[in-house]
């Protein structure tokens, strides 16, 4: 397992980076705003679509949530970028017995309240604009093993270019009251499936304005 490294200096640099190449590429970063408890760690839990998804809910989380970002990368990826581990990365390998030292470090994260953790849940790439969400088990052990110290809270992101050159990026946002520890994973699929829905809807509104 490849652990974050703390490098502030390094992490300025990154951080700049990350928000000079999003704010490059697109024409424009929305989200909504929610209620963040300064009392409690943050469980983000996001659909995976593309490369750029990490990069910008980064940004959703230095400009909305204020808290020092992780996220759990597939250990190829993390061998292949070394750098992202001083921006929060930590690995997992899910074909060997060292996943549960990743699921485990991510729920330990969790226990301080400066940190968020995002996790990509679904495993793999899927496209935008999928129809049904599956997430794996991994995800359910972080809950369990956390016990409700953190706030969880569902992104669904899509990426529409509308009438710009540019794309957009689209980030809707909600609280989970329910922490779902000690429930199955079928039940936290299901809840992260009704915001996916909605905010789906919400996008093609925006596409018929556009």
């Amino acid at each position: 397992m490849i652990r974050p490294k703390n490098n502030p200096i390094i992490y300025w640099f990154l951080r700049n980076y990350v928000i000079w190449r999003v704010g490059k590429h697109f024409h424009q970063l929305l989200f909504n705003s929610i209620d963040v408890d300064k009392n409690r760690s943050i469980l983000l839990i996001a659909n995976h679509y593309s490369f750029w998804d990490a990069l910008v809910l980064f940004c959703v989380g230095d400009q909305l949530f204020k808290k020092k970002f992780h996220i759990m990368l597939l250990e190829e990826t993390s061998r292949k970028e070394p750098f992202l581990k001083y921006g929060g990365a930590f690995s997992v390998n899910k074909n060997t017995k060292d996943i549960l030292l990743s699921l485990d470090y991510a729920a330990k994260l969790l226990d301080d309240p400066n940190n968020l953790v995002l996790i990509f849940p679904q495993g793999r790439l899927y496209p935008n604009f999928t129809a049904d969400i599956y997430f794996e088990k991994g995800v359910q052990r972080i809950i369990d093993k956390a016990r409700g110290k953190f706030q969880l809270v569902l992104a669904a992101a899509f990426i529409q270019y509308f009438k710009h050159i540019k794309p957009t990026a689209t980030v809707y946002l909600k609280t989970e009251n329910v922490i779902y520890a000690g429930k199955s994973i079928t039940e936290l699929q299901n809840a992260y499936q009704q915001h996916f829905n909605a905010s789906k809807q919400l996008q093609t509104e925006i596409d018929v304005e556009q």
